[in-house]
């Protein structure tokens, strides 16, 4: 028999590191095609670890998705959000909120 929860883990570490090696790809791109983004992995990551009863802070979750302390991440590779970014968001807000 299958462990799906081992393939899920597998997949969500893939996903992970994936997105790590893309450091490329702005949270504002994601939420814009995906509509999620790294830091709401961080945030589904920290209410997993609560809901099975391991406490994990915001910072731990999202280092646990970053690879590295967030505010490392954001200094070395977030940039600021151009205006045709941010119409775009708006605008997948619009149409998914």
């Amino acid at each position: 028999m299958t462990d799906t929860t081992a393939l899920e883990a597998a997949a969500f570490r893939r996903l992970l590191a994936h997105l790590r090696e893309r450091s490329d790809v702005q949270n504002i791109d994601l939420m814009i095609q995906a509509g999620f983004c790294r830091n709401c992995l961080s945030n589904w990551l920290q209410e997993a670890a609560e809901a099975a009863g391991t406490p994990m802070d915001k910072e731990a979750a999202r280092e646990h998705v970053y690879g590295m302390p967030f505010a490392e991440w954001k200094a070395r590779y977030q940039r600021e959000a151009t205006p045709e970014q941010l119409a775009a968001f708006e605008a997948a807000q619009r149409r998914h909120g």
